[in-house]
Order: C-alpha cells, then structure tokens, then sequence
C-alpha cells in the first residue's frame, strides 16, 4: 500500500465513491481508505490529526473548502501530512475556493485565488487535482503540477442521453455570459468528439452594475421552439439563471435547462430554482457533487422538500478517479478523461 485517501469537510460521501469506482481498476489493492480527525474546538479553532499513519506514502486529500473553517482545516491537514513524513501530497479540491477572485476587480482589491494557490502550495502540496475553475489562469497562480479536470466530460453523456431519448437537435447550448462561451464551446467541440452531434451555441449578452445582481439580458442567436441548456461553472444566489431562463422562454424557447459544475447555492439559491422548476420555467437543474447539496425548501401547510429531490447531481468520482489513476501509474490523464 502506498497511497492513502483522507476525507475532510465531511466528504466521506465522495471518498467511499472513489474507493468503489478505484475497485474497478489495477489501483484497487494499493489504494486504501485512511482515518483523520478533524475538529472545530469551541472557541472556533479547526484542527486535523492522522490516526492512519503516512510517512512515506503518496496522500490524497479530498476537500471542497468554501468556508474559512474548512480552508484551515485543508492547510492544517497538509502540513500535518509534511510533519508526518509523507513523500508526496496531493489534495483533490473540486470545488476551489475564491475563484471568482482571478484577478484585481477593484484598484486595491485582493487577487484572493492566487492567496488560496499560494496557502496550498505553501503548505507542502506536491500537486493538486481540482475540477473545473472558473478561470484557466488560476493554474499560473501554483508553481506544482495542477491536474485540471474540465465539467465537459463529466456532463457530455447527460446531454448526449438529452440527444438521444428525448429532444434529438432541437438542443440549443446557451452560454449566459461572454465569459462562458469558451467553456460551451468546449461542451460542443467534446460532444462532436464523443458522440459526433454538432449542436448550435447561442449567448446571452448580460449588463451588471453591482455582485450578483444583473441589469440586462441580451440574447445572439435564434432560440424559439428550441430545447436551450444554460451551461456554466456555478450556480450562486440562482438569480442570474432565472432571469436567463425567462428571457429564454419569453424569447420562445420550448424548454430551458441548466448544468453548473458548482451548485454553490447560497442565500435564496434553493428557493429560487425550486420555483423555477416548480413555475416551468426551468425543467432540470444538474450540478456536481463538487459541493454537498444540503437544506430544503418550505412549501406550504407544513410540507418541506429537500434539495436532493429537484435537483440532479452527478458524481465527480469517475473523473476524479482518472485523475487519480493518472498520478499513480505516471501517464497522461488527457487520454482517460474521455474514457467511459
């Protein structure tokens, strides 16, 4: 046994998926599930010891920090695996936290994913494997290997089974802002690839004057009597989709659904998709399981419904797997991405 995976942030969920998807491949003997203890004391510190022991082996870290508690805790973790004698480090972060922060947005405002690179890398990280960052150059901001896995050939066979069983090319991809359309496009260029259909890509044009609060919906290209899927990275307060959604519908499209890679869902986020799907407005909303998708909605007379059950999640853990795969036999992980 040389290499171990630790869960942190309560993503044992994730870890025990890899372990199966891990029991189909040569690794399945030489990877194995280790134990941490990670507490938050009552005066707020966080703290991570290994009751599995690491020195000399290859770690896997699997987090998704998108709390300052759980970006110590990471940190914590990983210098505690250096302290511990581990020869390589190698946390799997797929949601990265602050990655909307890639460059300076105010005169002297922070650059807070290169902050979050530098902590990681600081740290004693030896490389990482994230999943689909809002922005290519994040990967500059670490001097380690960066293994980048793209939501593209995560989400392609849902669109493709979309394809196939039920709306054949009336699919339109949708990419609701300029900053999105590179990644739709790599949606197109990866379905063509695969499964050798060339859908359409439309765009919507969007004014902002303040965070998270939109001004104007523009949309370039013909989407009536289509089947629109909205595709970006993540999904925070649902604002924003909604809206989209709407000027798509009113604009004469048959169906509108949407595919993040990070259902943040913050705020009025569930609330919001919710009624979207419930109104017609949207007909699915499919996200990762980069973030735990957690809480539920208040209806009426009493009656909740949890997240779980108007939302479709799909699991990293495949891809992840590859990437994991990759690392341990030293070969190209761009070739088994595209596997099934």
């Amino acid at each position: 046994m040389d290499s171990i995976i630790f869960a942190l942030d309560g993503r044992d969920d994730l870890a025990n998926e890899i372990i199966e998807e891990l029991s189909n491949t040569q690794m399945s003997q030489d990877i194995l599930k280790g134990n941490i203890n990670t507490e938050q004391f009552s005066d707020g510190e966080v703290c991570a010891d290994y009751k599995t022991s690491v020195r000399g082996k290859r770690i896997y870290l699997i987090s998704s920090p998108n709390t300052a508690e759980k970006v110590l805790q990471l940190n914590f973790a990983i210098d505690a695996a250096k302290r511990a004698g581990a020869r390589e480090i190698v946390p799997i972060i797929p949601y990265f936290p602050y990655a909307r922060q890639d460059k300076k947005d105010q005169a002297r405002g922070p650059i807070g994913a290169k902050v979050m690179a530098e902590m990681i890398q600081n740290r004693g990280a030896t490389s990482i494997i994230t999943f689909d960052l809002h922005a290519d150059q994040i990967q500059g901001f670490f001097n380690i290997p960066v293994m980048h896995m793209e939501g593209k050939f995560l989400f392609d066979r849902y669109i493709f089974d979309l394809y196939r069983d039920y709306c054949g090319d009336n699919i339109v991809l949708c990419a609701p802002d300029a900053g999105a359309a590179k990644r739709v496009k790599g949606f197109r260029d990866q379905l063509k690839h695969r499964w050798d259909i060339d859908l359409p890509i439309v765009m919507i044009d969007k004014t902002r004057k303040e965070a998270n609060k939109v001004y104007s919906m523009v949309i370039i290209g013909e989407v009536r009597a289509n089947d629109v899927i909205i595709i970006d990275d993540m999904c925070h307060t649902g604002g924003t989709l909604v809206k989209a959604a709407q000027e798509l519908k009113h604009a004469g499209a048959k169906s509108v659904r949407s595919i993040v890679t990070h259902g943040v869902l913050s705020g009025p986020a569930l609330n919001r998709v919710y009624d979207a799907i419930d109104e017609d407005i949207i007909t699915d909303f499919v996200c990762s399981d980069s973030l735990p998708i957690e809480g539920e909605v208040f209806i009426e007379q009493g009656v909740f419904v949890l997240a779980n059950n108007f939302i479709t999640q799909i699991s990293t853990a495949k891809q992840i797997v590859k990437g994991i795969v990759a690392t341990e036999q030293g070969t190209s992980v761009d070739h088994l991405k595209t596997m099934v």
